[in-house]
């Protein structure tokens, strides 16, 4: 396929992928699905007269399909003459694939949904509990007409949790996500925090609304971070709606705050030798002690920008690679969580997060609703508030942080956050 491709385009690009889902589903503490999904498919790039084109199929026997389709959309793709293919080029060695990982027992599955149901409902008997699990083998193929073959095999895994909990007329939504790429037992831990944040939520509390401390968990630091991704990622730089566009080694940000993102991590599902390109994966600083450092590109995107790829395009079967993180690591700070609560006489605790996402988030501006949020009072958690939103702009905020906890846990399978402390931010609530 690659051979016809180069007799009638500059360059050219065949991807393979191969990828089976075992997905096992609870809903309100029963299990209710077990499905196993198939994908497979291949898909083309050209580069025809500096014009990229692409195409792809799940129908690996429509190869002409593909390759007249490739060529055709080249007539009309994106004018791109500096796009270059990648050459071969070794990547990290990382552990991202564990056989005992990928032939875990269907029924292993399910005692594992059924065990973190029991742990919850230990913590609160009237909870609703819904847990997906999905177990992948996803493989993948870059072939290239620079010379280029790369095969990386995965087997990731994932559990989400969601609780429902109702009380006449309160009703308590919470989330929690754990994913690996090798077999262990974390998984329990992922219970454990839904429960103790179930014993917490059984006291309420009250807050009015005001400028005070602000404590963000790792899940609530999502509401901080992703305006920050935005920022750095190289298709909005190139776009010029990037804040940190031109502001390379200026510093932006608290210098507490250092932001990689590093695909070699062994066991991370975020982690690979080369990107879905077949550009090497590295660790890369993005903000260095709060000063910018650079932003992440794929190939369409780092040849638009005039800069090299930083190995972070990721693809499905259906669309052609973007920008796309892999592994982000927020380093974490040195005072314990306890001593960071302790200090802080009348703040609020943000949990989760509602609508992640509200407001200009490529402006820094954020308004959200809290799912879940406790009120600090004399250094201690002292009950769940309920009617609650924050707002402010992380551009501003993330300034001045006034602590990183030495605690720090995975976030949504791909950052590791430590609890963030800002001194003061707006608070609105229902009591006014």
């Amino acid at each position: 396929m690659l051979n016809r491709l180069m007799r009638q385009a500059e360059q050219a690009e065949v991807f393979e992928i191969e990828s089976e889902a075992t997905k096992i589903g609870f809903e309100a503490n029963q299990i209710k699905s077990f499905n196993v999904e198939e994908t497979r498919g291949v898909a083309a790039r050209v580069v025809v007269d500096g014009r990229l084109g692409f195409a792809a199929s799940s129908d690996l026997d429509a190869t002409d399909k593909v390759v007249a389709n490739a060529l055709e959309s080249a007539r009309h793709g994106d004018a791109i003459p500096t796009l270059n293919f990648p050459a071969p080029r070794p990547g990290p060695q990382v552990q991202v694939y564990d056989p005992e990982l990928a032939a875990l027992p269907t029924d292993r599955l399910i005692e594992m949904g059924q065990e973190i149901i029991a742990t919850v409902l230990e913590a609160d008997a009237d909870a609703h509990v819904n847990v997906d699990l999905v177990r992948r083998v996803r493989k993948t193929g870059v072939h290239n007409s620079a010379g280029t073959e790369v095969a990386v095999q995965k087997a990731p895994f994932s559990i989400e949790v969601m609780v429902e909990r109702v009380r006449g007329d309160d009703v308590l939504i919470m989330f929690e996500e754990f994913s690996t790429a090798v077999k262990d037992e974390e998984y329990r831990a992922c219970a454990q925090k839904i429960a103790e944040k179930l014993r917490l939520a059984q006291r309420a509390s009250t807050l009015t609304s005001a400028r005070m401390p602000v404590l963000f968990s790792p899940p609530g630091a999502l509401a901080l971070v992703m305006p920050i991704l935005e920022g750095l990622n190289g298709k909005n730089v190139y776009r010029g709606i990037s804040p940190m566009a031109e502001q390379i080694g200026e510093a932006l940000l608290d210098q507490k705050l250092t932001l990689v993102d590093d695909p070699t991590l062994d066991g991370r599902p975020g982690s690979s030798s080369h990107d879905d390109e077949g550009v090497p994966c590295q660790r890369r600083a993005l903000i260095e002690g709060g000063v910018l450092r650079g932003f992440i590109y794929d190939l369409k995107t780092a040849a638009q920008a005039g800069v090299e790829p930083t190995g972070h395009g990721a693809r499905g079967l259906f669309g052609p690679p973007s920008p796309s993180f892999s592994n982000l690591i927020l380093e974490a700070g040195k005072t314990p969580l306890a001593e960071i609560i302790a200090g802080i006489d009348e703040g609020l605790l943000v949990e989760d997060v509602l609508g992640l996402g509200q407001g200009n988030i490529i402006s820094g501006d954020f308004s959200n609703n809290l799912s879940l949020a406790f009120k600090i009072e004399g250094g201690e958690i002292v009950g769940r508030v309920k009617d609650v939103s924050i707002a402010g702009n992380v551009y501003q905020d993330l300034q001045h942080v006034e602590a990183l906890s030495r605690e720090k846990e995975w976030v949504q399978s791909g950052l590791l956050a430590p609890y963030i402390l800002l001194s003061e931010l707006n608070v609105v609530t229902k009591e006014g």
